[in-house]
């Protein structure tokens, strides 16, 4: 029981750390080709790779008991627009010095999932998470108030995107990556025709006359796909409340590599903002910590 709780930390540390720190460094890196273009490679070449590891794997007989459940089919197409919207901006926030914004985002994220847990599920609201709520509330008018230029809307649509990502899939409770894996092919038909668009009009920097670039983009399958098998195989092991305190490496070096790597503007209101964040997240993992 030990092993595997220490193998669920282990796990779940890692995939939390791709995507604060791996995954920031790739798409940054690879963010020259245009936002858009990267976009759709990362559909692309996630679907790529989760029709692959449902083949490895031997998961086509959930794949089609899922695809004969029209209910289940409806709200993954929900789910697949909401995790599109997901991607999109992380990787518009990536490539225009937004980091900093993304991290916010991802820092309230379990928040917002405790109200829509209350809302949507009736799940019981502890004094501590109350305040964590308003905390945040509180946070988000501070910014509105005293300065909507410095809203960070990239890290409020990443939260709610997910947050009501994770609601959406928690309702029909399907497979995690088969239920990925239709998503994407959801996504599918969309990243190629927009994949035609740009090398009909010449702008995309994916070319087999240079193979190198291309393998690097090809890359942002992998990228997406491994860390979520990580993260979500830990929290199959130890649970959604060990999880939740770990997935807080994910926005912390999101953060630091943002301000101290990037050196992204970070304004005197989103300090005093973050600092009100960062009082909830410490109640919230707190509690979290009590009740575990």
């Amino acid at each position: 029981m030990k092993k595997d709780f220490n193998k669920g930390v282990l796990l779940t540390s890692l995939g939390s750390f791709w995507w604060g720190f791996i995954g920031v460094i790739y798409f940054k890196s690879i963010s020259f080709i245009g936002h858009i273009e990267l976009v759709v490679h990362r559909c692309l070449w996630t679907a790529v790779m989760l029709i692959l590891t449902s083949t490895f794997f031997l998961k086509w007989n959930i794949f089609f008991k899922v695809c004969s459940n029209i209910k289940k089919l409806l709200a993954l197409f929900f789910s697949g627009l909401l995790i599109f919207i997901n991607w999109a901006i992380w990787i518009y926030a990536v490539a225009t010095d937004r980091i900093i914004d993304a991290s916010f985002g991802y820092f309230i994220m379990p928040i917002i999932s405790v109200m829509l847990g209350y809302i949507f599920f009736r799940e019981n609201l502890n004094k501590k998470r109350i305040i964590s709520i308003i905390l945040v509330f509180i946070s988000i008018l501070i910014l509105i108030f005293f300065n909507l230029k410095s809203l960070p809307w990239v890290g409020l649509i990443v939260a709610l995107s997910w947050a009501f990502y994770n609601l959406v899939r928690k309702k029909i409770n399907v497979d995690t990556d088969t239920g990925l894996l239709i998503e994407s092919l959801y996504i599918l038909p969309f990243a190629l025709v927009a994949f035609y668009l740009i090398s009909e009009n010449n702008f995309n920097d994916f070319s087999f006359l240079n193979p190198g670039l291309s393998l690097f983009i090809i890359l942002a399958g992998p990228m997406t796909v491994i860390p979520l098998f990580l993260y979500v195989r830990g929290v199959e092991l130890i649970g959604l409340g060990p999880t939740g305190m770990i997935f807080y490496i994910t926005p912390t070096l999101q953060f630091i590599l943002g301000y101290f790597y990037y050196n992204e503007l970070f304004s005197l209101i989103k300090f005093v903002s973050f600092i009100i964040i960062w009082i909830a997240v410490i109640i919230y993992l707190k509690d979290l910590y009590e009740t575990n």
